[in-house]
């Protein structure tokens, strides 16, 4: 029975699985155009087989195409193999890179896809792709509606035509992938708001709350409606989630636990009120509470493997982005204590590291967390560094050239060094590491930034590079890389 049931279960998943990846339209070079220009709004992925963000991409596709094609107003989502019978489409809009996600309307390229790439994320993003950017409120009934949404909504009251009107539209064009917009020029409306010729941010009743009001109205004496929005979308302590991490800067201090506000809303305020209290009295710092199951790698970052008990874990990065985690149970008092710690710069900052390695008499150095400083950075020596990945194909191929161009440079005034990004923290102001491997050529002189390296990844290439850029000329080779004719005791 147990077995019977199991399996039924499973053929259940397999269904769901497949029918959700159903909903995605495969296209080819051969009925691409024709399929797309039937659809008002498409949002088209181009990806290839063997790609690692394609296949985590697939998933979170297939769900938001389950939910946009059941829109009052659709969007399909579409997908084209650029490696097989879509070939001549990827070349003709230009893809380069995998996977890569293009908007069209009508059969016509819109404009490039820059929103999330999770499955929420992507419906909230396309959603705001069709129709006009604010809804028209026209009844108290539209009005009521509009305000028990689940978002933060923004709503432009208007007796007159007016410059806040022209402004309020314009914004809501601006931000129509952010932000929910209505506006209503309706007398009865405006008699139920109790507002004329105003904007006004209400945020929805899950968030509302005794330390903030739940509605905050535009002076546009004081600050663009942008700006304003901007600022008080999030309120005192925002939802952090995947989609929205670039609205919330430094400093900034997290609480994760379980934050689930469709199973339990009451539960998630419970603690959400706990750190708005602390946020009311600390204004100097940003707060936001985050789900701990869906920010794991992020917790894994602040050396936090596993979060147990129903109590949040805080963790924090100051105005410069160091890393700080409260090692105390957490409660209003050490929450306040840690924040004021954190943005008086009393706290030691929670470095990422493998331990030290001996890299005596090795012609490769390496780099981890808690050496960084000294071996790269303070080190006054001119140094080229390889930010590599262990699964990382491209590196694995590039070990080899580089342990040869190690032993190549072991006597002369630069350190070849290399440093695995997934296992390591480093200035990431400094070094900007969007994939792997990237390197940077870092001058002695500290007054010079670090430069990424863009050149080739033969050996030949790399001494060229290094005898151009080291600030003094190499022992074994001349400004144009050229090897020089010197005994090998002398090197």
């Amino acid at each position: 029975m147990f077995g019977s049931l199991k399996f039924a279960l499973l053929l259940g998943v397999i269904y769901l699985c497949r029918a959700a990846e159903e909903d995605v339209i495969d296209l080819t070079d051969s009925d691409f155009s024709t399929v797309i220009s039937q659809h008002d709004t498409a949002l088209v992925m181009f990806y290839a087989p063997w790609c690692g963000h394609c296949k985590r991409l697939k998933p979170e596709y297939a769900v938001a195409a389950g939910v946009l094609k059941n829109d009052d107003t659709p969007v399909a989502l579409a997908k084209v193999d650029c490696t097989e019978g879509g070939k001549s489409t990827c070349e003709k809009y230009s893809v380069s890179g995998y996977p890569t996600l293009k908007i069209f309307r009508k059969g016509e390229l819109s404009q490039e896809y820059n929103g999330p790439r999770e499955s929420q994320g992507i419906v909230k993003y396309m959603r705001a792709q069709v129709g006009p950017s604010s809804k028209d409120l026209l009844t108290v009934a539209d009005y009521e509606a509009f305000l028990n949404k689940d978002d933060v909504v923004v709503i432009g009251f208007f007796e007159k035509e007016t410059d806040l009107k022209g402004d309020f539209l314009k914004t809501a064009d601006k931000l129509r992938e952010e932000v929910t917009f209505g506006h209503s020029s309706a007398k009865e409306v405006l008699d139920k708001a109790g507002y004329k010729d105003n904007v006004v941010l209400f945020r929805p009743k899950r968030l509302q709350n005794k330390f903030e009001d739940s509605s905050v109205v535009y002076k546009s004496d004081t600050d663009s409606l942008k700006a304003f929005i901007k600022e008080n979308y999030h309120g005192l302590v925002g939802v952090r989630q995947k989609d929205n991490l670039q609205d919330f800067s430094n400093p900034l201090v997290v609480a994760y636990f379980d934050v689930d506000y469709v199973k339990n809303p009451k539960g998630t305020n419970y603690w959400r009120n706990r750190v708005l209290k602390v946020a009311k009295e600390m204004s100097e710092a940003n707060f936001a509470i985050s789900d701990k199951d869906d920010f794991t790698h992020e917790l894994n970052e602040f050396g936090i493997d596993f979060s147990k008990g129903d109590k949040p874990v805080v963790a924090g990065r100051d105005a410069d982005g160091n890393k700080f985690v409260m090692t105390s149970e957490f409660s209003i008092e050490n929450l306040l204590t840690f924040t004021k710690d954190l943005l008086d710069g009393k706290l030691e900052p929670f470095i990422k590291s493998e331990p030290l390695p001996d890299n005596k008499d090795t012609g490769v150095k390496t780099a981890v967390g808690k050496n960084f400083k000294e071996l790269v950075t303070d080190s006054g020596r001119d140094a080229i560094i390889e930010f590599y990945a262990p699964w990382c194909g491209h590196c694995q191929k590039l070990a080899p050239i580089w342990e040869e161009l190690g032993d190549k440079m072991k006597n002369e005034e630069v350190d070849i060094i290399k440093m695995d990004a997934t296992a390591n923290d480093w200035p990431k102001s400094q070094f900007d590491v969007s994939g792997f491997p990237t390197i940077y050529w870092k001058p002695k002189d500290k007054d010079q930034k670090p430069v990424r390296y863009n050149g080739g990844r033969a050996l030949e290439d790399f001494v060229k590079y290094i005898s151009e850029q080291a600030s003094s000329e190499l022992k074994g080779w001349d400004r144009k890389g050229n090897a020089k004719d010197v005994p090998k005791e002398e090197l």
